[in-house]
């Protein structure tokens, strides 16, 4: 266990009193629906990208992603190759498109909204749906970031993993009820740029020798730690193994809470500079979190994982073996940056969709601004009691929760956004078929193993969704005129709007 100390608590505590005031600030600036759920459509380039990295990366790229490479090797390069790729082609594919046609679609906050806007959904079954998905999958979603602020604080203060995780929720509870999506934005630049920092500082100071010595001894450790075909028992990686890892980065086309930044930009202009920054931030942390679970070996008297009972603590291990205890504490605040960053946007994705897609939808739809940013500031505190209850388990593993998330909004929205942004004669059927197949598949899927159904659940929801939209559609006849119309004023904005 890392030693408590005041320098510690002390770097704790002041980071926490700057994200509070943050918080605070913001909401002096939130008004409406708008700007608690999207910010006012006003962040810049760098809070863009930096907000969508954040919390994207969560929790799990500094003790998640470290622990798999810590005890897989190169094994783990496949996953993390396979979200570059996806976070570059959702920057480069959707976010332009989406900002302008969620704008043009009477300004939808929501994704549920959008695409019930979109395909001119009267009876709001997809705008309803949608937002159960949402609900279902973020409760597990944000719980990864619960348990992770637990083995945080159960970490580095020795505290009694309950409490642990009591204390990281209010934390992330306490600034997201107040400022909304302001608070977060802000706070994800913040966020952002520590666990980049943390994530270059830690390897490189602990990777005394360079790699030519570290690669010499994992390879005297474990030759197969340096192999990425195969496992770290020298068993050839097989192509369901390696397929599932390469398919995280279909996921991303389906995050409700990274799309949230697409739409949250200021301007079209500035996505192709917040593009570039995101996948150049991306590519630094990811190296970085998976350097660290390669030098973290090291730190450790065995080839795999034997003397450390849970891996994903390998980050907090390695900067109390390197460093002062007051940078110790500056570089373990990243690891807080990074859990309050995504949990932070999940409650507020999961407020919006009870808020704008159940509240005002099914219950009063003469709801006022302030009556609707009420029940958002209300469903915050809801949905983290019930993904804190979900999180209180110990032996939870941080990217266990993510994987099934990730997958469950990768399949159920990535084909939907994607063919509703670019397929003019999708229809609402075909939409509503697509969400629904796409996310009962996960659920399912998840449930079965052997053979075929080793394959991660992202793979064949994805799949059966695409198909889904494509066969409905068509079975079911061309979309309304006035889908088709609207369709067509969208691309037109694309060429005309800032």
């Amino acid at each position: 266990m890392i030693e408590s100390s005041y320098a510690i608590s002390f770097t704790f505590l002041a980071y926490l009193v700057v994200m509070l005031g943050i918080g605070l600030y913001a909401y002096k600036r939130t008004s409406s629906s708008e700007d608690y759920f999207l910010g006012g459509r006003s962040l810049g380039p760098w809070p863009t990208a930096l907000s969508a990295g954040a919390s994207d990366m969560s929790g799990w790229l500094l003790l998640g992603l470290p622990g798999y490479a810590f005890a897989a090797g190169l094994e783990s390069f496949w996953i993390a190759g396979g979200l570059f790729v996806g976070t570059w082609l959702n920057w480069l594919i959707c976010a332009k498109r989406l900002r302008t046609y969620s704008i043009k679609a009477n300004n939808a906050l929501t994704l549920p909204d959008f695409l019930s806007i979109r395909f001119n959904d009267k009876s709001k079954l997809i705008q309803t749906i949608s937002a159960l998905f949402i609900l279902l999958f973020f409760l597990f979603y944000t719980s990864s970031g619960l348990v992770a602020g637990g083995k945080l604080f159960e970490t580095v203060f020795g505290l009694d993993y309950t409490y642990a995780v009591v204390i990281g929720t209010v934390c992330v509870v306490s600034y997201t009820l107040f400022g909304g999506f302001l608070a977060v934005a802000w706070t994800d630049l913040v966020q952002g740029l520590m666990m980049s920092a943390a994530l270059v500082i830690v390897p490189l100071v602990a990777l005394d020798g360079g790699w030519s010595e570290l690669s010499s001894t994992l390879m005297a450790k474990n030759p197969d730690l340096l192999n990425i075909w195969t496992n770290v028992s020298g068993e050839p990686l097989t192509a369901i193994g390696i397929i599932s890892l390469v398919a995280w980065g279909l996921g991303y086309f389906g995050q409700p809470h990274i799309l949230a930044r697409f739409k949250a930009s200021r301007s079209n202009k500035d996505i192709k500079t917040a593009r570039r920054i995101a996948v150049i931030w991306t590519f630094i942390s990811m190296a970085g979190a998976l350097l660290i679970g390669l030098v973290g070996i090291n730190f450790v008297d065995s080839s795999l994982s034997g003397n450390l009972a849970d891996p994903e603590k390998i980050f907090m291990i390695l900067v109390n073996a390197v460093f002062h205890p007051v940078v110790a504490g500056i570089l373990l605040a990243a690891i807080l940056a990074a859990i309050m960053s995504t949990a932070d946007s999940q409650l507020l994705v999961s407020s919006s969709a009870l808020a704008e897609d159940f509240y005002k939808q099914l219950f009063n739809k003469e709801a006022t601004q302030k009556q609707i940013v009420n029940v958002g500031r209300f469903a915050v505190v809801a949905i983290s009691i019930v993904a804190l209850v979900l999180a209180l388990n110990p032996e939870s593993s941080v990217l266990g929760l993510v994987s099934y998330a990730w997958a469950g909004f990768g399949a159920a929205f990535g084909p939907a956004i994607l063919l509703s942004l670019f397929w003019r004669n999708m229809n609402r059927n075909g939409a509503l078929a697509g969400i629904v197949i796409g996310g009962v598949t996960v659920v399912v899927w998840k449930q079965l193993t052997g053979g075929i159904f080793d394959l991660y659940e992202i793979v064949p929801g994805f799949l059966l969704s695409t198909i889904a939209i494509f066969v409905v559609s068509l079975a079911t006849g061309a979309p309304e005129e006035s889908v088709t119309d609207s369709f067509d004023e969208y691309e037109k904005a694309l060429d005309t709007m800032d």
